[in-house]
């Protein structure tokens, strides 16, 4: 398995590292890169591109060059020290670092193209001299863009060994299959909790109109089927997890729940105590199953209090 962690240095950035602990990782056979980016958005030019009327030591060209070369020496030490961090949680990883400069998304998601990673970990948020990991920036565009899993770390909610409580967001589509499937390959600690959440996003129709008795019956029809379905792809992904999962002792439980998927998911993974939430990066679009990269995933990613993974199939 191959993990790419984006890192700046923050204390969010520390605590995504450290919920890789309780995200049911393997313990061996793991290359992990952490990537640093200084932001130097224009570098300036080297001696050879600059016109003739221009002096190769002009003040600011020589401050330019200095600031430039500090922050890309301050993010190959932030490298280093979270790729050291890394190291002392996984032992048996193998563990690399790089810097890079630019702009911060577009850096991770160009060495997310040459590397190839299964999955990308990126902070909550953070900001330090050499770069800017925040949801609706950075960790937004690695989200939207990546096309790969990517996980959102943020504190957990469980410590030490006691078993994690995972949410897994379904509504029947193959992105939501997907997210079950890498939930079960996880390698989760004995006593751990896995829980289905299905939002039944129900039909409403306007009071007014309610007040027909045809279109209220034709509108309660389709409230109950929605609810059978909804029903029926809980048991369905409790199944399947539990045909994939090696250890049977792992609790497994299923929730169908009427209302936005965005706000049943949030709501659930709090009450639950959750330590993530894995959710698939597609869905289809009618009115049950909007696990939609965009809207579901999207929103989940930035409202939720504990980590959240969107799960890509790799192609």
């Amino acid at each position: 398995m191959r993990i790419l962690i984006a890192y700046d240095g923050s204390e969010c950035a520390n605590t995504s590292i450290d919920g890789l602990q309780r995200a049911g990782l393997p313990a061996r056979d793991v290359e992990a890169l952490v990537v640093s980016v200084g932001e130097v958005w224009l570098p300036p030019p080297s001696p050879d591109e600059l016109p003739n009327d221009v002096p190769v030591h002009a003040p600011g060209l020589k401050q330019a060059r200095e600031r430039a070369a500090r922050i890309i020496e301050v993010a190959q030490r932030l490298a280093e020290s979270g790729s050291e961090r890394v190291q002392r949680l996984f032992a048996h990883w193998k563990v690399d670092h790089d810097a890079r400069n630019g702009s911060p998304p577009f850096e991770i998601l160009n060495c997310a193209r040459e590397w190839q990673p299964e999955l990308i970990v990126v902070g909550w948020h953070g900001h330090t001299a050499v770069g800017r990991f925040v949801l609706g920036s950075v960790s937004q565009k690695v989200l939207t863009e990546a096309s790969c899993s990517v996980r959102i770390g943020r504190a957990t909610a469980g410590s030490g060994t006691s078993g994690e409580r995972i949410i897994v967001g379904v509504d029947g589509s193959p992105g939501a299959l997907a997210a079950v499937e890498a939930v079960a390959r996880r390698q989760w600690t004995q006593g751990s909790e896995l829980r289905i959440v299905v939002a039944d996003d129900v039909m409403r129709g306007n009071p007014i109109w309610l007040l027909v008795p045809p279109i209220k019956e034709f509108v309660e029809e389709v409230r109950t089927e929605e609810r059978s379905q909804a029903e029926h792809v809980a048991i369905e992904a409790v199944k399947e997890l539990r045909a994939q999962l090696e250890d049977k002792s792992i609790t497994l439980s299923s929730v169908v729940d009427s209302g936005d998927p965005k706000q049943i998911l949030v709501r659930h993974a709090e009450e639950f105590g959750a330590d993530c939430i894995f959710t698939g990066a597609t869905g289809f679009s009618n009115r049950f199953e909007r696990f939609v990269l965009g809207s579901v995933s999207a929103a989940v990613a930035a409202r939720a209090h504990c980590s959240v993974e969107v799960v890509r199939k790799q192609q």
